[in-house]
C-alpha cells in the first residue's frame, strides 16, 4: 500500500516518484502514485510532472497493472523515459472538490437509507441512484438533515477489514451496482463519526475530506426518474 500515496495521504499536493513504465496507449506510469485513478465513480486526478526542465500536462489517470495508476497525458508529448525521476503535481483544486463531493455523497446515503444504485463524482457535483419507487415528498427536510450532518464536523477515518469479515457483513455494502474491491485479503473501510457520533461505515477506495465540516455547503439538484424503481438524487456544492 506504500506506493498509492492518493490513499495514504490524500491532502499530499505533489510527490516526487520514479518513471516505472510506459503503455502502449501512450501512458506514464509513476511510482509512487500520487494521482488517483478513475474508480468507483470517481474521476482520475489531473495536474502535469516535471522533470529535466521540462512539463507534461496529465489529463486524467486510470488503473493499470498491480493498482498502480496509468497517467495520461493531455497532448502529444515527449514522455520522461523509464528511471527518470520525476515530480508529480495535481491539479488540487480539482481533486479538493472530488473529495467534498464524495465525502457528500457519503452523507447523502446516510439521510436517503436506501440502496444505491449507482453514482457519479465531479468537481461541482455529484449523484447517487437509489431504489426509490417514488420520489421524496419533502427534498428540503433532505437537504436541511444533509446540511446538519455537515455541520456536525465528523472525523471521517479509515480501517481495513479482510475479505472474510466483509462478506460475513454484506449489510457494510451499500452500492448495488459495484461491488467494493477484494480479493487483495483486506477490503478499506470509509467511516464518518465515531463511537456514537458514527453515522456512516462503508467500503471504499476514494479520497475525502479529514471533516465533514470542510464539505462547505451544498444543495440538493433536481430528483431524476430513471426507470420504474429508481431515482437519481443529484448534489451540488455551493
Amino acid at each position: 500500500m506504500t506506493e498509492l500515496l492518493y490513499r495514504e495521504d490524500p491532502y499530499a499536493r505533489e510527490a516526487p516518484g520514479r518513471v516505472v513504465g510506459h503503455t502502449d496507449e501512450g501512458g506514464v506510469i509513476v511510482s509512487p502514485c500520487l494521482f488517483y485513478p478513475t474508480g468507483g465513480g470517481q474521476p482520475g486526478d489531473s495536474g502535469w510532472l516535471e522533470w529535466d526542465g521540462q512539463k507534461l500536462p496529465i489529463a486524467t489517470a486510470v488503473k493499470g497493472e498491480n493498482g498502480l495508476s496509468v497517467l495520461v497525458p493531455s497532448e502529444p508529448m515527449a514522455l520522461p523515459p523509464k528511471g527518470a525521476h520525476v515530480v508529480q503535481v495535481l491539479d488540487w483544486e480539482r481533486r479538493h472538490r472530488h473529495m467534498r463531493v464524495h465525502t457528500a455523497l457519503h452523507l447523502l446515503s446516510v439521510v436517503i437509507p436506501l440502496p444505491v444504485t449507482g453514482g457519479q463524482i465531479g468537481a461541482q457535483k455529484g449523484r447517487l441512484d437509489f431504489l426509490m419507487p417514488e420520489p421524496p415528498t419533502d427534498k428540503p427536510a433532505l437537504e436541511q438533515s444533509l446540511s446538519a450532518l455537515i455541520d456536525l464536523d465528523l472525523e471521517v477515518t479509515e480501517s481495513w477489514i479482510t475479505d472474510a469479515e466483509l462478506a460475513a457483513n454484506p449489510e457494510l455494502v451499500k452500492t448495488m451496482s459495484v461491488m467494493p474491491p477484494s480479493g487483495a485479503g483486506q477490503v478499506r473501510l470509509v467511516r464518518i463519526g465515531d463511537g456514537v457520533r458514527q453515522v456512516d461505515l462503508q467500503p471504499c477506495g476514494g479520497t475525502h475530506v479529514a471533516r465533514t465540516s470542510e464539505i462547505g455547503e451544498v444543495r440538493l439538484g433536481k430528483i431524476e426518474n430513471k426507470g420504474k424503481q429508481n431515482r437519481r438524487v443529484n448534489l451540488l456544492l455551493e
